[in-house]
């Protein structure tokens, strides 16, 4: 167990330098880019097969209990150590994460982006997984900034190289914005870390911030809370958001939404509600009401783009949906009970695997017809999508149903959890504030089910209008293979929610009980 996670981790790293030397004789098969891109599969179906085995061999009757640990000293002057360790919060993210980089590199070796060298991209793949991996397995506060960071660099050239019109502008949106806010993080971990004599996660989370002052924990949660605010996104901290997602190859977007916009979420679990409760209490109100705030207007932008003649991009819709998705993650953690804090890591694991479809779904849409636009997906050019490409508007509606809530599907449990734990929040904070968040969250739900259904019924059906078009391409062998498994989980986990929940939940109870539950 121990092995298996080390391996995850490292793995990607060793494999993203194997990808830039050339390959040996005999596994070139027909060309060095084919090598290159079945390297990419080899190397992530690996580590899926870690992830499984990690999952497999984990102690589901004490997923409270870190497993799987590494704990050496790295800096000892600085008291850095390389500390990893896997339980029920974290688990399904690294299993998450694992499944979704595979089905990005199988979807790239059939359908690579156009853009430099295959090598390069396979490269930066493998050097954004090992960064994502790691976020979730460290248990170090410096380690964890190392890892928040590694994934900057090879996201901004997946954007800048390999992605659509205005991909340039987007990716340096994309890495000033986050860097800005990851160097002011930076200062909340040195003064957590400095203030308490220790960066080691585990022994924050049991101290429960006893060795904290109030005034510290509270900068600490500003300054980290608003490097956390930026990746997740928060609103109004999102900008970059759609501009990103709008350029990125596809598996850039699947990547971006499915993995990377959990790393803020998971920071504000991990580090911020047990090692600074005092501050986390203080401005929690304040978080709810962004969190809230951030879901009514990501489903107001969406519907906005939706309107005839306004020249709505669909990734861009998707994009602002994932503003208001990641607002119920956020409104959950705010609420500071077992209830929406589950709620909030149960929503991370449903966004990213439908979303991360929804993304797949667009990306299908704009190789076939050369653009992402709604009016166009919805005109004379994209006409009954159920007509002509019966299976892959089924997906798609199934994807939108999904993103709605709908009762069965994943969707639909970390925002009524996130939304139950508003009803009755912790001790101390003041229920009429968080019984309007929940009233707006609620909105947010009904206004999300209006965009999604004009979605469906205008690229699904078609203009009524628009006259017989020739059939369309539908559902590939690889797209198939790289979807299936989103579906079948998105199924799963809304009919078995006890599934994910029995995992969290204990971990969940300890963590707000400052590791003595």
């Amino acid at each position: 167990m121990q092995f298996l996670l080390a391996f995850m981790v490292a793995a990607p790293l060793l494999g993203a330098v194997a990808a830039l030397l050339p390959a040996p004789p005999g596994l070139k098969g027909r060309s060095p880019e084919q090598a290159v891109l079945r390297h990419g599969v080899t190397l992530t179906g690996v580590v899926l097969a870690a992830a499984v085995a990690l999952t497999l061999g984990f102690d589901h009757d004490t997923p409270s209990r870190f497993q799987a640990t590494t704990d050496i000293s790295w800096i000892p002057a600085l008291n850095i150590r390389i500390h990893l360790g896997v339980d029920g919060i974290s688990l399904p993210l690294l299993l998450m994460t694992a499944l979704l980089f595979f089905l990005c590199a199988v979807y790239s070796y059939f359908k690579l982006p156009e853009g430099p060298s295959p090598k390069a991209f396979v490269a930066l793949l493998l050097v954004l997984e090992c960064g994502t991996l790691a976020t979730f397995a460290v248990l170090d506060l410096m380690l964890f900034f190392l890892a928040f960071e590694t994934v900057l660099i090879p996201m901004y050239f997946l954007i800048a190289r390999w992605g659509g019109a205005q991909r340039r502008p987007a990716a340096w949106k994309f890495i000033l914005y986050t860097l800005l806010g990851s160097v002011v993080m930076l200062l909340g971990l040195l003064l957590i870390g400095l203030d308490s004599g220790t960066f080691d996660m585990v022994a924050l989370a049991s101290d429960n911030g006893r060795g904290l002052g109030h005034t510290t924990q509270i900068l600490a949660v500003l300054a980290i809370g608003l490097g956390l605010a930026v990746k997740t996104p928060m609103w109004p901290l999102h900008s970059w958001l759609p501009d990103a997602h709008t350029a990125a190859p596809t598996v850039g977007s699947v990547l971006l939404a499915g993995v990377m916009l959990k790393m803020g979420t998971y920071g504000f679990v991990r580090i911020l509600l047990p090692t600074t409760p005092e501050g986390m209490q203080a401005l929690a109100p304040y978080l709810g009401a962004f969190a809230a705030v951030g879901i009514v207007y990501g489903s107001l932008a969406c519907l906005a783009l939706t309107r005839k003649g306004a020249k709505g991009d669909l990734k861009r819709l998707v994009a602002y949906s994932s503003v208001g998705h990641m607002g119920f993650v956020l409104l959950g953690i705010a609420t500071l009970t077992p209830t929406g804090v589950n709620g909030a890591l149960f929503a991370n694991i449903a966004h990213g695997l439908i979303t991360g479809l929804l993304f797949f779904l667009v990306g299908a849409l704009k190789d076939r017809y050369g653009s992402s636009d709604l009016d166009t997906l919805a005109g004379a050019t994209g006409a009954a999508l159920y007509g002509r490409a019966p299976r892959l508007g089924a997906l798609l509606a199934f994807a939108a149903v999904a993103s709605l809530g709908l009762p069965g599907l994943a969707g639909f449990w970390g925002e009524m959890l996130a939304l139950f734990g508003a009803f009755d929040p912790a001790a101390g904070l003041s229920r009429p504030a968080f019984l309007t968040y929940m009233a707006l969250g609620a909105l947010g739900t009904l206004l999300t089910a209006a965009y999604l259904l004009i979605v469906v019924r205008r690229v699904c059906m078609g203009d009524p209008k628009a006259g017989p078009e020739p059939a369309l391409a539908d559902v590939q062998h690889y797209e198939f293979a790289a979807w299936t498994p989103l579906v079948a989980l998105t199924v799963l986990a809304g009919l078995w929610p006890a599934t994910l929940l029995g995992l969290t939940d204990p971990a969940v109870q300890k963590l707000l009980a400052g590791g003595n539950a």
